[in-house]
């Protein structure tokens, strides 16, 4: 039987398949920016859930961290990009 990590796993990877269209069709550029932000959210929860699953979550939560950090700088650096056409402003 499944236990309780991978049935979140499939769930959350289902999940992702319905964001990654939400980037693909958009409308807008906003809501690709958003898929893209949520995407890596559920990467990080997905590499919790392997940590958790293999016994050694303080492994994967360092990891997750940094993902998580990145992933919003990128973000935030894009959206600032997309409103304004430069960086430094």
């Amino acid at each position: 039987m499944f236990n309780m990590f991978e049935v979140a796993t499939f769930t959350i990877i289902l999940s992702a398949v319905l964001i990654l269209y939400r980037l693909v069709v958009g409308p807008f550029v906003f809501n690709r920016i958003l898929a893209v932000n949520f995407f890596g959210t559920k990467t990080v929860v997905i590499m919790l859930l392997v940590g958790f699953m293999y016994g050694r979550p303080d492994m994967f939560i360092d990891i997750a961290f940094v993902y998580v950090l990145i992933n919003f700088t990128a973000v935030l650096a894009f959206l600032k990009y997309v409103e304004s056409g430069r960086f430094d402003n």
